[in-house]
């Protein structure tokens, strides 16, 4: 099974938090085998409850944990779109949700930031009417 966007954020997250995997299981008291299947990507959807021990144990901004429910709750989120959302703190939850959900004509697609970028524009052009 292919990672997930969700799994990515995960790992990401525990990385950054320089927690192994097995740490990460005890502090959240989750068994460590469970979060090896949600950040390879072979077990999606966990529970509001999984989620809310994961995100305290990470001790994750509210942003961070915003997005990281988002992902659990959307499988098809190229993990490109979650791994730019990581990297650029500013992006929203809501800003992800959208350029997820991006239709796009042609075969090419524009980068991540481009269509954060164009999002933004339309939300405050929204915001002037």
């Amino acid at each position: 099974m292919a990672q997930s966007a969700f799994g990515f954020f995960l790992r990401k997250l525990r990385e950054k938090r320089g927690l192994s995997l097995r740490e990460l299981a005890l502090l959240a008291k989750i068994d460590h085998a469970y979060v090896h299947r949600l950040e390879t990507g072979e077990k999606e959807a966990p529970s509001d409850e999984a989620l809310t021990r994961l995100t305290r144990a990470l001790k994750t901004t509210k942003r961070d944990s915003e997005l990281l429910r988002y992902l659990a709750r959307h499988p098809n989120v190229s993990i490109g779109l979650a791994e730019y959302a990581l990297e650029d703190q500013t992006v929203t939850p809501e800003e992800l949700g959208m350029a997820a959900n991006m239709a796009f004509r042609g075969p090419t697609r524009p980068d991540y930031r481009t269509a954060i970028e164009r999002i933004r524009r339309m939300l405050g052009d929204e915001g002037l009417g």
